[in-house]
C-alpha cells in the first residue's frame, strides 16, 4: 500500500491522525510507519493515531485501535473516542447518536449530544494494583479518605525525592498527583521519570492536578509514549476520580487543560460500579492523502 487517506482531528487540543481501516487495507503498516506519520516535523504530526475498523462482535458497531506517537499500541484514549464519533458521522459510516465500540481491553459507549459535544462512557475505574498494573511493594503509603497514596521515589540530576501519587486505571494506567501551581509543576522533569518508573511494568500516564475549587481543576498530563499533550481524556477522568476519592472534589468537575475544557461526571462514592462519563468538544482540522513511500 502506498497512498493512505487520513483525517487530522483534535479534542481539546489532543490531536490525532484518524484512519478508516474499514475501506482501505492497512494490515501491512508497521509500527515504524506510525512513528513517522506522528512525527511533527517529518510526518503529519499527532499525539496518537486512531484506526477505525469493523467489529466482528454482535451488537457492536466498530473496532477502534490506538497507536501512540512512539508506534506502540495502547488500550484507551478518551479524547480520541470523542473524535471517533465525529469521524464516523462525517465519513458516513454511521448515523447513530449512540455507538458501541470495541477497544483493546473492553467496550465503550459513545453518544453524540444535542450541543455538538460527545459523551463517552469510560466504564468504571480500576484500583486493584495488579489490574492497573502497578506494583506498590516497598513503597510508603498513606490513606486520604477513600484514596491510597504512594510515595513514588524519583531520582533527578538535582537529587532524589518522592511524589505522592494515586494509582488507578481508566482502561490505561495513571499516576495522579496534586500540585500547588500547574504552571510551575515539574511536568517535563518528573513526567518521564514517573512514566518509566519500575513500579509500573507497562509504563504509566503521569497527571499533575491543581484543585481550583470543588468542581474545577487544572490538569497537565505527561502521556505514556507521547510526552506532554495539550489534553488527555483518560487523564482527566483519572484526576477527577482520584480527587473525589480524596475528598477534594464533587461531581461534575470541569477540567481545564492547555488545549481546552472537559466535563467529568462520577458518582463512585455512592455507587462503586458507577461509570465515569466524559463530555467535551471535537474538531476536524483537515483531510488528506499521504504517500507512505515518501516517509
Amino acid at each position: 500500500m502506498t497512498q493512505l487517506r487520513f483525517t487530522k482531528m483534535h479534542g481539546a487540543g489532543n490531536d490525532f491522525i484518524v484512519i478508516d481501516g474499514s475501506r482501505q487495507d492497512i494490515r501491512s503498516i508497521a509500527p515504524a510507519t506510525w512513528r513517522k506519520l506522528a512525527h511533527r516535523q517529518l510526518g503529519i504530526g499527532a499525539d496518537q493515531i486512531l484506526i477505525v475498523e469493523l467489529s466482528n462482535l454482535p451488537d457492536i458497531d466498530f473496532k477502534y485501535r490506538i497507536f501512540n506517537a512512539d508506534g506502540g499500541e495502547v488500550e484507551q484514549c478518551g479524547n480520541g473516542s470523542r473524535c471517533f464519533v465525529r469521524f464516523v458521522h462525517e465519513e458516513g459510516l454511521s448515523t447513530k447518536d449512540e455507538i458501541r465500540v470495541e477497544v483493546r481491553n473492553g467496550l465503550l459507549t459513545l453518544k453524540r449530544l444535542a450541543n455538538g459535544y460527545v459523551e463517552v462512557d469510560m466504564g468504571s475505574p480500576v484500583f486493584a494494583p495488579q489490574d492497573i498494573p502497578f506494583n506498590p511493594l516497598g513503597l510508603t503509603s498513606k490513606q486520604e479518605l477513600h484514596e491510597t497514596l504512594y510515595a513514588l521515589p524519583l531520582s533527578r540530576n538535582s537529587g532524589a525525592h518522592a511524589d505522592w501519587i494515586a494509582a488507578l486505571s481508566m482502561g490505561n494506567p495513571h499516576a495522579v498527583q496534586v500540585v500547588e501551581d500547574i504552571n510551575s509543576a515539574p511536568v517535563l522533569i518528573d513526567g518521564p521519570l514517573i512514566e518509566s518508573h519500575p513500579a509500573f511494568p507497562s509504563r504509566v500516564n503521569a497527571g499533575f492536578m491543581q484543585v481550583i475549587n470543588r468542581q474545577t481543576i487544572w490538569l497537565r498530563v505527561y502521556e505514556r509514549g507521547a510526552g506532554e499533550t495539550l489534553s488527555c481524556g483518560t487523564g482527566a477522568c483519572a484526576a477527577v476520580v482520584s480527587g473525589i476519592r480524596r475528598g477534594l472534589l464533587d461531581t461534575p468537575v470541569k477540567v481545564n487543560t492547555r488545549g481546552g475544557g472537559l466535563e467529568i461526571l462520577w458518582d463512585g462514592l455512592k455507587n462503586p460500579n458507577a461509570p465515569v462519563l466524559m463530555r467535551g468538544p471535537t474538531q476536524t482540522v483537515y483531510r488528506g492523502e499521504i504517500d507512505l513511500d515518501t516517509l
